[in-house]
């Protein structure tokens, strides 16, 4: 799975999001980034990452909205709904929290999406005709939703934390770079 890449060692213990002064550091920045995508998916993605990153660690919904820069009440509706699809698990009291389900490399990013209600679809053409232009162009988007629908499948949130730690290490002041 990882043939090609080499591991880096992510950066000095900081939240993922405030880590490199180049990586978003607010939500709406993250979301700028990836505009396809839904906020919630954006937003569940995002709390999935830190999640993975201390994966036997239980995580509060504060410590974890603090850190994404989202609202606590929003999280942790995102946050149930993540865990009514097995993504994560929620311990109460005061040492509970939220943890992943699951290892982050049997997650993946099609699951989050369809989790927090957010799949990805694109457009079709608006008006459907007998004419071979519209035709073509319904195959192409149907073509094109296909093959977006397999890379989501095949897409693993272990594999997000590993372009994740990639990024924080590229825009450190190490100015590490991933190799591969």
């Amino acid at each position: 799975m990882w043939a090609g890449r080499t591991p880096i060692r992510p950066c000095s213990g900081t939240p993922w999001s405030r880590c490199c002064s180049g990586w978003p550091a607010t939500a709406r920045a993250a979301e700028d980034a990836v505009a396809p995508l839904r906020r919630s998916a954006v937003q569940a993605l995002q709390a999935l990452l830190q999640l993975a990153q201390e994966p036997q660690q239980w995580l509060s919904v504060t410590s974890v909205a603090a850190a994404q820069g989202l609202p606590a009440p929003m999280l942790e509706q995102l946050l149930l709904d993540l865990r009514r699809a097995g993504l994560v698990e929620a311990r109460r009291g005061r040492q509970g929290g939220y943890r992943l389900a699951r290892p982050a490399a049997a997650i993946r990013v099609a699951e989050v999406l369809e989790a927090v209600g957010a799949p990805l679809a694109l457009l079709e053409p608006e008006q459907p005709s007998p004419r071979a232009e519209q035709l073509v162009l319904r195959s192409l988007s149907k073509r094109l939703q296909q093959a977006l629908d397999r890379e989501l499948q095949g897409l693993s949130l272990q594999e997000l934390v590993f372009d994740l730690r990639s990024w924080q290490e590229s825009l450190s002041n190490d100015g590490g770079v991933m190799l591969g």
